[in-house]
Protein backbone atom coordinates (compact mmCIF):
# COMPACT_ATOMS: atom_id res chain seq x y z
CA UNK A 1 0.00 0.00 0.00
CA UNK A 2 2.79 2.24 -0.24
CA UNK A 3 2.32 3.51 -3.80
CA UNK A 4 -1.40 4.34 -2.44
CA UNK A 5 -2.35 8.04 -1.15
CA UNK A 6 -5.58 9.26 0.45
CA UNK A 7 -7.46 11.78 0.07
CA UNK A 8 -10.39 12.61 3.26
CA UNK A 9 -13.34 15.02 2.03
CA UNK A 10 -14.12 17.05 5.31
CA UNK A 11 -17.39 18.34 3.84
CA UNK A 12 -19.08 21.04 3.43
CA UNK A 13 -21.01 23.33 6.08
CA UNK A 14 -23.43 20.27 7.12
CA UNK A 15 -26.54 21.94 7.58
CA UNK A 16 -28.30 19.09 7.68
CA UNK A 17 -26.72 18.12 11.31
CA UNK A 18 -26.91 21.94 12.83
CA UNK A 19 -27.05 22.94 15.71
CA UNK A 20 -24.27 20.12 15.95
CA UNK A 21 -21.96 21.64 13.27
CA UNK A 22 -22.76 25.09 14.20
CA UNK A 23 -19.04 25.58 15.41
CA UNK A 24 -17.33 22.68 13.93
CA UNK A 25 -17.01 20.98 10.68
CA UNK A 26 -18.80 17.50 9.80
CA UNK A 27 -15.57 15.18 10.50
CA UNK A 28 -15.39 17.24 14.39
CA UNK A 29 -18.31 15.60 15.47
CA UNK A 30 -17.61 13.42 18.60
CA UNK A 31 -19.15 9.89 18.07
CA UNK A 32 -18.64 6.89 20.33
CA UNK A 33 -18.02 8.95 23.72
CA UNK A 34 -14.34 9.53 23.15
CA UNK A 35 -14.11 9.74 18.95
CA UNK A 36 -14.66 12.00 16.37
CA UNK A 37 -16.17 11.81 12.80
CA UNK A 38 -12.80 11.87 11.39
CA UNK A 39 -11.16 8.80 13.35
CA UNK A 40 -13.15 6.62 11.00
CA UNK A 41 -11.59 7.05 7.81
CA UNK A 42 -7.96 7.63 9.34
CA UNK A 43 -8.22 4.69 11.18
CA UNK A 44 -9.70 2.87 8.33
CA UNK A 45 -6.06 3.69 6.48
CA UNK A 46 -4.03 3.23 9.25
CA UNK A 47 -5.45 -0.61 10.06
CA UNK A 48 -5.14 -0.79 5.90
CA UNK A 49 -1.26 0.12 5.72
CA UNK A 50 -1.85 3.37 4.02
CA UNK A 51 0.51 5.72 5.57
CA UNK A 52 0.01 9.13 3.26
CA UNK A 53 -3.31 10.85 3.86
CA UNK A 54 -4.57 14.34 3.21
CA UNK A 55 -7.56 15.84 4.68
CA UNK A 56 -9.33 18.67 3.01
CA UNK A 57 -11.15 21.25 5.10
CA UNK A 58 -12.81 24.36 4.72
CA UNK A 59 -15.90 25.02 7.21
CA UNK A 60 -15.55 25.64 11.30
CA UNK A 61 -12.21 23.64 10.83
CA UNK A 62 -10.33 24.81 13.94
CA UNK A 63 -11.22 21.97 16.59
CA UNK A 64 -10.96 19.14 13.57
CA UNK A 65 -7.45 20.67 12.71
CA UNK A 66 -6.53 20.43 16.83
CA UNK A 67 -7.56 17.08 16.90
CA UNK A 68 -5.34 15.69 13.70
CA UNK A 69 -2.48 17.57 15.64
CA UNK A 70 -2.53 16.09 18.41
CA UNK A 71 -3.69 12.49 17.90
CA UNK A 72 -1.95 11.68 14.32
CA UNK A 73 2.10 12.05 14.61
CA UNK A 74 3.89 9.32 13.21
CA UNK A 75 7.18 7.84 13.63
CA UNK A 76 9.88 9.44 11.92
CA UNK A 77 11.13 6.13 10.40
CA UNK A 78 7.49 4.93 9.31
CA UNK A 79 7.44 8.20 6.25
CA UNK A 80 3.81 8.54 7.22
CA UNK A 81 1.82 11.46 8.07
CA UNK A 82 -2.01 12.98 8.36
CA UNK A 83 -1.72 16.55 6.89
CA UNK A 84 -4.48 18.84 6.45
CA UNK A 85 -5.14 21.08 3.29
CA UNK A 86 -7.00 23.61 4.13
CA UNK A 87 -8.65 25.81 1.29
CA UNK A 88 -6.32 29.04 0.41
CA UNK A 89 -5.38 31.76 -1.52
CA UNK A 90 -2.83 31.07 -3.82
CA UNK A 91 -1.06 31.86 -7.07
CA UNK A 92 -3.37 29.44 -9.02
CA UNK A 93 -6.77 30.77 -7.42
CA UNK A 94 -8.30 32.32 -4.61
CA UNK A 95 -11.94 30.79 -4.39
CA UNK A 96 -13.63 28.21 -1.97
CA UNK A 97 -13.55 24.65 -2.67
CA UNK A 98 -16.51 24.32 -5.05
CA UNK A 99 -17.07 20.79 -3.93
CA UNK A 100 -15.37 17.34 -3.96
CA UNK A 101 -13.54 17.00 -7.08
CA UNK A 102 -12.83 20.79 -7.20
CA UNK A 103 -11.13 20.63 -3.77
CA UNK A 104 -8.69 17.72 -5.19
CA UNK A 105 -7.99 19.51 -8.37
CA UNK A 106 -7.16 22.46 -6.25
CA UNK A 107 -4.61 20.42 -4.16
CA UNK A 108 -3.37 18.58 -7.76
CA UNK A 109 0.62 18.95 -6.35
CA UNK A 110 0.27 16.86 -4.08
CA UNK A 111 -1.16 14.13 -6.22
CA UNK A 112 1.87 14.24 -8.66
CA UNK A 113 4.41 13.58 -6.17
CA UNK A 114 6.60 10.67 -7.07
CA UNK A 115 6.03 7.76 -6.02
CA UNK A 116 2.08 7.92 -6.04
CA UNK A 117 0.28 5.32 -8.38
CA UNK A 118 -3.21 4.88 -6.98
CA UNK A 119 -5.59 7.48 -5.25
CA UNK A 120 -8.13 6.96 -2.78
CA UNK A 121 -11.21 9.48 -2.15
CA UNK A 122 -12.86 9.24 1.22
CA UNK A 123 -15.71 10.94 2.78
CA UNK A 124 -15.28 12.38 6.38
CA UNK A 125 -18.66 11.54 7.93
CA UNK A 126 -19.67 8.01 7.44
CA UNK A 127 -18.94 4.91 10.02
CA UNK A 128 -17.74 1.72 8.92
CA UNK A 129 -14.64 -0.40 8.95
CA UNK A 130 -13.18 -1.35 5.68
CA UNK A 131 -9.77 -2.73 4.47
CA UNK A 132 -8.58 -0.71 1.42
CA UNK A 133 -5.92 -3.45 0.45
CA UNK A 134 -9.49 -5.71 -0.53
CA UNK A 135 -10.45 -3.37 -2.66
CA UNK A 136 -6.94 -1.95 -4.15
CA UNK A 137 -6.35 -5.95 -4.71
CA UNK A 138 -10.14 -6.09 -6.84
CA UNK A 139 -9.02 -2.89 -8.74
CA UNK A 140 -5.49 -4.35 -9.71
CA UNK A 141 -6.59 -7.74 -10.63
CA UNK A 142 -9.34 -6.56 -13.26
CA UNK A 143 -6.86 -3.99 -14.87
CA UNK A 144 -9.82 -0.78 -13.95
CA UNK A 145 -9.11 2.72 -14.01
CA UNK A 146 -11.25 3.26 -11.15
CA UNK A 147 -12.92 1.27 -8.57
CA UNK A 148 -16.51 2.44 -6.57
CA UNK A 149 -17.04 0.84 -3.09
CA UNK A 150 -20.45 -0.53 -3.14
CA UNK A 151 -22.96 -1.96 -0.65
CA UNK A 152 -25.96 -4.03 -1.20
CA UNK A 153 -28.84 -2.78 -0.35
CA UNK A 154 -32.97 -3.90 -1.39
CA UNK A 155 -35.46 -2.21 -2.64
CA UNK A 156 -36.87 0.01 0.09
CA UNK A 157 -33.71 1.67 0.96
CA UNK A 158 -32.54 2.11 -3.54
CA UNK A 159 -34.51 5.36 -3.53
CA UNK A 160 -32.36 7.38 -1.63
CA UNK A 161 -29.07 6.06 -2.91
CA UNK A 162 -27.03 6.22 -5.98
CA UNK A 163 -27.43 3.12 -7.72
CA UNK A 164 -24.68 1.36 -9.87
CA UNK A 165 -25.64 -0.95 -12.73
CA UNK A 166 -22.86 -3.72 -13.74
CA UNK A 167 -22.60 -6.11 -16.60
CA UNK A 168 -21.69 -9.71 -15.35
CA UNK A 169 -17.57 -8.91 -14.45
CA UNK A 170 -18.52 -6.19 -12.38
CA UNK A 171 -17.97 -3.61 -14.38
CA UNK A 172 -20.08 -0.39 -14.00
CA UNK A 173 -22.08 0.44 -17.07
CA UNK A 174 -24.49 2.70 -15.57
CA UNK A 175 -25.34 4.75 -12.78
CA UNK A 176 -28.89 5.97 -11.61
CA UNK A 177 -29.37 8.78 -9.02
CA UNK A 178 -31.96 7.79 -6.30
CA UNK A 179 -34.11 5.98 -8.80
CA UNK A 180 -37.98 5.95 -7.75
CA UNK A 181 -39.98 4.43 -10.41
CA UNK A 182 -40.55 0.75 -10.84
CA UNK A 183 -38.75 1.04 -14.64
CA UNK A 184 -35.67 2.76 -12.89
CA UNK A 185 -35.79 0.35 -10.34
CA UNK A 186 -35.62 -2.66 -13.05
CA UNK A 187 -32.97 -0.98 -15.11
CA UNK A 188 -30.45 -0.99 -12.17
CA UNK A 189 -31.01 -3.93 -10.51
CA UNK A 190 -28.76 -6.68 -9.77
CA UNK A 191 -29.52 -10.31 -9.82
CA UNK A 192 -29.16 -11.93 -6.33
CA UNK A 193 -27.13 -14.80 -8.23
CA UNK A 194 -24.45 -12.49 -9.26
CA UNK A 195 -24.10 -11.09 -5.99
CA UNK A 196 -24.25 -14.21 -4.14
CA UNK A 197 -21.14 -15.10 -6.29
CA UNK A 198 -19.07 -12.55 -5.47
CA UNK A 199 -19.32 -14.55 -1.70
CA UNK A 200 -21.81 -12.05 -0.30
CA UNK A 201 -25.11 -13.24 0.82
CA UNK A 202 -27.83 -11.55 -1.04
CA UNK A 203 -30.61 -11.55 1.78
CA UNK A 204 -33.17 -10.23 -0.51
CA UNK A 205 -30.76 -7.11 -1.35
CA UNK A 206 -30.95 -6.67 -4.99
CA UNK A 207 -29.22 -3.18 -5.78
CA UNK A 208 -25.69 -1.83 -5.46
CA UNK A 209 -25.41 1.36 -3.73
CA UNK A 210 -22.59 3.64 -4.05
CA UNK A 211 -20.76 4.63 -0.76
CA UNK A 212 -18.94 7.73 -2.25
CA UNK A 213 -15.37 5.59 -1.99
CA UNK A 214 -13.49 5.78 -4.84
CA UNK A 215 -10.16 4.32 -5.96
CA UNK A 216 -8.19 6.04 -8.91
CA UNK A 217 -5.36 5.23 -10.68
CA UNK A 218 -3.27 8.52 -10.10
CA UNK A 219 -2.63 9.23 -14.20
CA UNK A 220 -6.33 8.51 -14.71
CA UNK A 221 -7.58 10.97 -11.98
CA UNK A 222 -5.79 13.39 -12.34
CA UNK A 223 -6.50 13.74 -16.29
CA UNK A 224 -9.76 13.73 -15.25
CA UNK A 225 -9.14 17.21 -12.95
CA UNK A 226 -7.10 18.69 -15.77
CA UNK A 227 -9.06 18.22 -18.81
CA UNK A 228 -12.66 19.43 -17.16
CA UNK A 229 -14.58 21.65 -14.74
CA UNK A 230 -16.29 19.21 -12.81
CA UNK A 231 -16.61 20.09 -9.01
CA UNK A 232 -18.43 16.64 -7.68
CA UNK A 233 -16.81 13.02 -7.74
CA UNK A 234 -20.54 11.68 -7.28
CA UNK A 235 -22.88 13.70 -9.66
CA UNK A 236 -19.68 14.23 -12.53
CA UNK A 237 -16.36 12.72 -12.28
CA UNK A 238 -18.11 8.63 -11.20
CA UNK A 239 -20.44 9.19 -14.01
CA UNK A 240 -17.92 10.36 -16.87
CA UNK A 241 -15.58 7.76 -15.71
CA UNK A 242 -18.04 5.54 -16.96
CA UNK A 243 -18.93 6.37 -20.56
CA UNK A 244 -14.92 7.05 -21.11
CA UNK A 245 -12.72 4.48 -18.31
CA UNK A 246 -13.31 1.18 -17.01
CA UNK A 247 -14.75 1.41 -13.73
CA UNK A 248 -15.21 -1.92 -11.82
CA UNK A 249 -17.19 -2.48 -8.36
CA UNK A 250 -16.03 -3.44 -5.32
CA UNK A 251 -18.98 -4.93 -2.87
CA UNK A 252 -18.34 -4.22 0.17
CA UNK A 253 -20.62 -6.39 3.05
CA UNK A 254 -20.75 -4.79 6.14
CA UNK A 255 -21.59 -2.12 8.65
CA UNK A 256 -21.61 1.50 6.69
CA UNK A 257 -23.99 4.64 7.96
CA UNK A 258 -23.38 7.92 6.36
CA UNK A 259 -24.14 10.70 9.65
CA UNK A 260 -26.32 13.09 7.76
CA UNK A 261 -28.43 13.67 9.51
CA UNK A 262 -29.91 14.10 13.50
CA UNK A 263 -31.39 10.89 13.44
CA UNK A 264 -29.44 9.17 11.52
CA UNK A 265 -26.13 10.40 14.09
CA UNK A 266 -28.79 9.39 17.18
CA UNK A 267 -29.83 6.12 16.09
CA UNK A 268 -26.27 5.28 15.37
CA UNK A 269 -24.57 6.35 18.21
CA UNK A 270 -27.62 4.85 20.42
CA UNK A 271 -26.48 1.66 18.37
CA UNK A 272 -23.27 1.34 20.21
CA UNK A 273 -24.71 1.04 23.84
CA UNK A 274 -26.81 -2.38 22.15
CA UNK A 275 -25.69 -5.75 24.02
CA UNK A 276 -24.88 -6.74 20.09
CA UNK A 277 -23.87 -3.40 18.53
CA UNK A 278 -23.86 -3.89 14.78
CA UNK A 279 -20.79 -1.39 14.95
CA UNK A 280 -17.87 -1.86 17.44
CA UNK A 281 -15.15 0.61 18.22
CA UNK A 282 -12.85 -2.55 19.78
CA UNK A 283 -11.63 -4.97 16.76
CA UNK A 284 -7.98 -6.26 17.40
CA UNK A 285 -6.95 -6.25 13.89
CA UNK A 286 -8.88 -2.89 13.19
CA UNK A 287 -8.96 -0.72 16.15
CA UNK A 288 -10.12 3.46 15.94
CA UNK A 289 -8.00 5.15 16.86
CA UNK A 290 -7.93 8.63 18.70
CA UNK A 291 -5.83 11.21 21.06
CA UNK A 292 -5.10 10.12 24.38
CA UNK A 293 -6.55 12.49 27.07
CA UNK A 294 -4.99 10.42 30.14
CA UNK A 295 -8.13 11.17 31.87
CA UNK A 296 -9.23 8.77 35.66
CA UNK A 297 -10.98 5.99 35.36
CA UNK A 298 -15.17 6.84 35.68
CA UNK A 299 -16.46 6.90 39.42
CA UNK A 300 -20.01 5.70 39.77
CA UNK A 301 -21.81 6.30 43.20
CA UNK A 302 -24.70 4.02 43.86
CA UNK A 303 -26.02 4.62 40.48
CA UNK A 304 -28.15 2.11 37.62
CA UNK A 305 -26.13 2.27 34.62
CA UNK A 306 -28.48 -0.17 32.14
CA UNK A 307 -27.35 -1.09 28.70
CA UNK A 308 -25.12 2.04 28.00
CA UNK A 309 -21.42 3.55 27.38
CA UNK A 310 -19.45 5.24 29.56
CA UNK A 311 -16.27 7.13 28.78
CA UNK A 312 -13.83 8.16 30.71
CA UNK A 313 -13.15 10.43 33.45
CA UNK A 314 -16.77 10.86 33.94
CA UNK A 315 -18.77 11.29 37.96
CA UNK A 316 -21.98 9.69 38.17
CA UNK A 317 -23.24 10.09 41.51
CA UNK A 318 -25.84 8.35 44.30
CA UNK A 319 -29.24 7.67 42.60
CA UNK A 320 -28.73 8.51 39.10
CA UNK A 321 -30.39 6.04 36.58
CA UNK A 322 -29.27 5.83 32.99
CA UNK A 323 -30.61 3.50 30.59
CA UNK A 324 -29.75 3.20 26.91
CA UNK A 325 -27.45 5.95 26.59
CA UNK A 326 -24.01 6.83 25.74
CA UNK A 327 -22.24 8.96 27.83
CA UNK A 328 -18.74 11.15 26.92
CA UNK A 329 -15.58 12.00 28.39
CA UNK A 330 -16.00 14.04 31.69
CA UNK A 331 -19.43 14.12 32.43
CA UNK A 332 -20.93 15.11 35.32
CA UNK A 333 -24.06 13.42 36.68
CA UNK A 334 -26.05 14.49 39.60
CA UNK A 335 -28.00 12.76 42.55
CA UNK A 336 -31.19 11.14 41.21
CA UNK A 337 -30.98 11.93 37.96
CA UNK A 338 -32.83 10.17 34.88
CA UNK A 339 -30.61 9.33 31.72
CA UNK A 340 -33.11 7.65 29.21
CA UNK A 341 -32.09 7.32 25.32
CA UNK A 342 -29.36 9.83 26.08
CA UNK A 343 -26.23 10.95 23.69
CA UNK A 344 -24.51 12.82 26.16
CA UNK A 345 -21.72 13.92 24.60
CA UNK A 346 -19.06 15.40 27.64
CA UNK A 347 -16.76 18.19 28.24
CA UNK A 348 -13.55 19.68 27.72
CA UNK A 349 -13.34 20.38 31.31
CA UNK A 350 -14.04 19.39 34.98
CA UNK A 351 -16.42 21.96 37.10
CA UNK A 352 -13.48 22.61 39.08
CA UNK A 353 -11.56 24.31 36.00
CA UNK A 354 -11.79 28.14 35.60
CA UNK A 355 -12.49 28.10 31.98
CA UNK A 356 -16.10 26.37 32.79
CA UNK A 357 -16.85 28.16 36.03
CA UNK A 358 -16.60 31.49 33.74
CA UNK A 359 -18.62 29.93 30.84
CA UNK A 360 -21.68 29.46 33.33
CA UNK A 361 -21.66 32.72 34.30
CA UNK A 362 -22.71 32.16 37.70
CA UNK A 363 -25.05 29.91 36.65
CA UNK A 364 -25.75 26.16 37.14
CA UNK A 365 -22.07 23.83 36.93
CA UNK A 366 -20.93 22.10 33.93
CA UNK A 367 -22.85 18.99 33.93
CA UNK A 368 -26.29 17.27 34.85
CA UNK A 369 -27.43 18.99 37.70
CA UNK A 370 -29.66 16.64 41.15
CA UNK A 371 -32.91 15.14 40.19
CA UNK A 372 -32.98 16.17 36.48
CA UNK A 373 -34.78 13.97 33.61
CA UNK A 374 -33.50 13.98 30.10
CA UNK A 375 -35.18 11.48 27.89
CA UNK A 376 -34.42 11.00 23.91
CA UNK A 377 -31.94 14.01 23.28
CA UNK A 378 -28.30 14.53 22.01
CA UNK A 379 -26.49 16.87 24.71
CA UNK A 380 -23.17 18.48 23.37
CA UNK A 381 -20.37 19.38 24.61
CA UNK A 382 -20.21 21.99 27.85
CA UNK A 383 -24.04 21.95 28.39
CA UNK A 384 -24.54 23.32 31.82
CA UNK A 385 -27.89 21.89 32.74
CA UNK A 386 -28.98 22.98 36.39
CA UNK A 387 -30.96 20.79 39.20
CA UNK A 388 -34.88 19.46 38.17
CA UNK A 389 -34.79 20.20 34.86
CA UNK A 390 -37.19 17.88 32.69
CA UNK A 391 -35.77 17.69 28.98
CA UNK A 392 -38.29 15.76 26.70
CA UNK A 393 -40.99 15.74 24.32
CA UNK A 394 -44.13 17.14 25.32
CA UNK A 395 -47.04 15.27 23.52
CA UNK A 396 -48.19 16.96 20.02
CA UNK A 397 -44.50 17.68 19.59
CA UNK A 398 -43.53 19.21 16.19
CA UNK A 399 -40.75 17.30 14.00
CA UNK A 400 -38.79 20.30 13.89
CA UNK A 401 -39.27 22.93 16.78
CA UNK A 402 -37.71 25.10 19.38
CA UNK A 403 -38.07 26.05 22.49
CA UNK A 404 -35.17 28.63 23.93
CA UNK A 405 -32.05 27.14 22.96
CA UNK A 406 -33.25 24.00 22.63
CA UNK A 407 -33.75 22.56 19.25
CA UNK A 408 -36.05 19.51 18.35
CA UNK A 409 -34.99 18.41 15.12
CA UNK A 410 -36.56 15.38 13.05
CA UNK A 411 -38.05 14.17 16.13
CA UNK A 412 -35.02 14.24 18.36
CA UNK A 413 -34.16 17.09 20.72
CA UNK A 414 -30.98 18.78 20.41
CA UNK A 415 -29.19 20.96 23.47
CA UNK A 416 -26.58 22.98 21.65
CA UNK A 417 -23.04 23.01 22.61
CA UNK A 418 -22.47 25.13 25.87
CA UNK A 419 -25.74 25.59 26.73
CA UNK A 420 -26.82 27.21 29.71
CA UNK A 421 -30.70 25.98 31.21
CA UNK A 422 -31.37 26.99 34.85
CA UNK A 423 -32.84 25.28 37.83
CA UNK A 424 -36.14 23.62 36.72
CA UNK A 425 -36.39 24.70 33.69
CA UNK A 426 -39.32 22.59 31.34
CA UNK A 427 -39.46 21.50 27.73
CA UNK A 428 -42.80 22.86 27.01
CA UNK A 429 -44.84 24.37 24.29
CA UNK A 430 -41.89 24.52 21.16
CA UNK A 431 -42.79 26.39 18.22
CA UNK A 432 -42.55 24.64 15.08
CA UNK A 433 -39.60 26.13 12.87
CA UNK A 434 -37.69 25.39 10.00
CA UNK A 435 -33.75 24.30 9.29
Amino acid sequence: MNNVVCFVLGGGKGTRLQPLTSERSKPAVPIGGKYRLIDIPISNCISSGIRRTYLLTQFNSVSLHRHIRQSYNFDPFNGGFVEILAAQQTNDGSDWYQGTADAVRKQLRYLQQPGIDYVLILSGDQLYRMDFEKMLKVHQDNNADVTIATLPIDKEKASDFGITRLDDNGRVIGFLEKPQSEAELKHVRTSPEWIESQNVPSNGREYLASMGIYLFNRDTLVDALEKTDYEDFGREIFPAAIRAKHVQAYLFDGYWEDIGTIKAFYESQLEMALPTPPFEMHQADSPIYTRPRFLPSTRIDSAQVTQSLVSDGCVIHAGAKIQNSLIGLRSQIGKNTVIDGVVLMGADYYPSDKRAQLSAAGGPEIGIGEGTHIEGAIVDKNCHIGKNVIIRKPDGCPENARCGDVIIRDGVIVVPRCSIIPDGWKLENPVACKF
